[in-house]
């Protein structure tokens, strides 16, 4: 299987691709929990139906250390005994982040609550910008049919 377009060709997508990369370096750099980071990239390229950023995220976490049952259970983290209290939140977040169209009002004043009591203003601001940008990820690999399964850890940076 191949992808319908080569994202890194052509001058337009290559340059777009550099940038949302520099932008995904400038979240890693920050405050917020790695490994809540990885856990919400997951969640939101499941809700995505993105096999590419799944298998990325998930071998990327598993490489950092994450253990296996965590990452078994991102898909059903409300029922799963495995996250914190900050890590449900940012999960939470991630999800009605994620499926705003599926919600008339967006993202609860509840669900914000709930991130805000664990995460401090550059946390939360570091947590949208990691929700949008994995969605925008999830958005392009979607569209050109990226194959999932060959990534192995570190390989795009």
């Amino acid at each position: 299987m191949d992808a319908r377009l080569n994202l890194f060709a052509g001058p337009v997508s290559a340059a777009f691709a550099k940038h949302l990369v520099s932008a995904s370096k400038v979240l890693a750099d920050s405050t917020l929990p790695a490994a809540t980071q990885e856990l919400v990239k997951l969640r939101v390229s499941q809700i995505n139906g993105c096999g590419f950023c799944t298998d990325m995220h998930t071998k990327d976490a598993a490489h950092a250390g994450e253990s296996a049952v965590r990452l078994h259970l991102v898909a059903a983290w409300r029922e799963a005994t495995v996250f914190t209290d900050a890590e449900r939140a940012a999960l939470e977040l991630a999800e009605q982040g994620t499926r705003i169209a599926d919600a008339a009002g967006g993202v609860g004043d509840e669900v914000w609550a709930r991130a805000a009591k664990h995460y401090d203003e550059e946390q939360l601001a570091t947590l949208v910008c990691a929700i949008t940008l994995i969605n925008a990820f999830n958005r392009l690999n979607v569209i050109v049919q990226q194959p999932a399964g060959d990534y192995r850890p570190g390989q795009l940076g």
